[in-house]
């Protein structure tokens, strides 16, 4: 068994004019699934396939500005690219964002909502991504939350290092997930950007998330009170949630 990953969710004061800024950024298309909910995804783009990770951006009370441990890199194609996505995401509201990354050849920025994001220079390996070269969670140890997440998900190991860890879906599509080493910090308060996975059409949601607990999850509440979705946290205590059978 294993599970797909859908999307990364974010959490927003303003799902509408969050979810547009992503729209844009990423050349996407909008919908809707209900009030306080933008989807955002590949134009026609028939959910959930493996070509995309896409993005669900939901409006809550109050986020919290915390340390974000996941965030997404960009790719480009060139160097002039690079130049001219970096412009035009400035025009639509980002922000630059220092995370003391120092004299980098990538480009960090911030969401108009404070969500920092990487705009990288070309590299080979993101060639055929798509616009998201790599959805990246920061932790403590690359090579568990890879064996954890590579379990959960049935992704393909493509490297992995005491500092870095990169995987991508078993069809050779989409962008990666990477690990990236770093010093997390005390965990106060939930993410406010995290992912979600859904089980295959014929699975049971409650038989993958025991095979997930069996992996290391824990259950976790962020107030979710009663859904058809499931939050656990993830061996580094990151939160995702375990969405019902498509």
């Amino acid at each position: 068994m294993a599970l797909q990953l859908v999307q990364v969710n974010f959490k927003a004061r303003d799902d509408s004019a969050l979810g547009r800024f992503w729209a844009e950024a990423l050349g996407w298309g909008v919908s809707s699934e209900g009030p306080g909910v933008t989807n955002v995804e590949p134009v026609g783009f028939v959910w959930p396939d493996p070509t995309a990770v896409c993005v669900d951006v939901v409006t809550v009370p109050d986020p919290e500005t915390v340390k974000y441990r996941v965030h997404l890199d960009l790719a480009t194609t060139s160097a002039a690219h690079h130049v001219a996505l970096v412009a035009r995401l400035k025009e639509l509201g980002a922000t630059p964002a220092d995370v003391g990354q120092g004299d980098v050849p990538w480009t960090v920025l911030a969401d108009p909502e404070g969500n920092v994001f990487c705009v990288l220079e070309p590299r080979e390996i993101y060639r055929d991504t798509g616009p998201i070269a790599a959805v990246v969670v920061d932790c403590a140890d690359p090579r568990a939350m890879a064996r954890f997440w590579g379990e959960a998900i049935g992704w393909t190991l493509h490297e992995v290092s005491d500092d870095h860890a990169r995987l991508r879906s078993a069809k050779g599509v989409g962008p990666y997930l990477e690990f990236l080493r770093t010093t997390p910090g005390v965990k106060t308060v939930w993410n406010r950007v995290h992912l979600d996975v859904l089980p295959y059409r014929g699975d049971d949601q409650a038989a993958e998330v025991a095979r997930l607990q069996a992996l290391g999850a824990t259950p976790a509440d962020v107030g979710q009170g009663d859904v058809p979705w499931i939050v656990l946290a993830d061996p580094e205590g990151n939160e995702f949630c375990v969405l019902g059978a498509a």
